[in-house]
């Protein structure tokens, strides 16, 4: 099984902000597959392919608390560290810019931060949607991240979200090495 956590922030005042880009990846897939969401058993809503094995799933419980809701979604599906594509916002990466890795560390990312703490471990697959715009300043990182994208780069957010869910839907067929391959650019 595979489990797709998008990360963001729930609520009507950061629906457009570039911290919810994980948020969007879920939705634009479920979309695709003409899922629709229902509540967890926890702090997510989540939408499930059976034929697929699939899992896609976004936490209730803020950006910060991310890890409460990846282990109860581990534990409710029994879903190995291995199995957890976590999908997040990087400012350090040039917006529209995909990348995707096997395991790693928190980056500086609290809700990657927080997903290590509570299930003991980095070994989990991470794709980093880049938000960082052109002639912007992204520090403090914690204003940048809580801003609607300017209105010129939208197009750019919109083919980004495209490719990630192409990303994935590419990672269920060819597995994680050739999808690293083709989507690290």
């Amino acid at each position: 099984m595979i489990a797709f956590v998008g990360l963001g922030n729930i609520g009507n005042e950061y629906a457009h902000t570039k911290h919810n880009a994980g948020f969007w990846s879920i939705d634009e897939f479920a979309t695709r597959n003409k899922l629709s969401f229902k509540p967890g058993h926890g702090s997510f809503v989540f939408s499930h392919i059976r034929s697929k094995q699939v899992v896609l799933a976004k936490p209730t419980t803020g950006m910060n608390k991310s890890g409460i809701a990846v282990r109860e979604i581990m534990d409710h599906w029994a879903i190995l560290d291995s199995e957890i594509v976590v999908i997040i916002d990087d400012v350090d990466l040039p917006l529209g810019k995909i990348r995707i890795r096997p395991k790693g560390g928190d980056g500086c990312h609290r809700g990657l931060e927080n997903i290590i703490y509570q299930i003991g471990t980095g070994e989990f697959v991470r794709m980093r949607l880049g938000i960082a715009e052109p002639s912007k300043e992204t520090r403090p990182s914690e204003k940048y991240v809580l801003k609607p994208f300017n209105k010129d780069n939208q197009k750019g957010v919109d083919l980004m979200i495209q490719q990630s869910v192409d990303a994935m839907e590419y990672f269920l067929v060819n597995g994680l090495n050739q999808t690293m391959s083709k989507y690290n650019s």
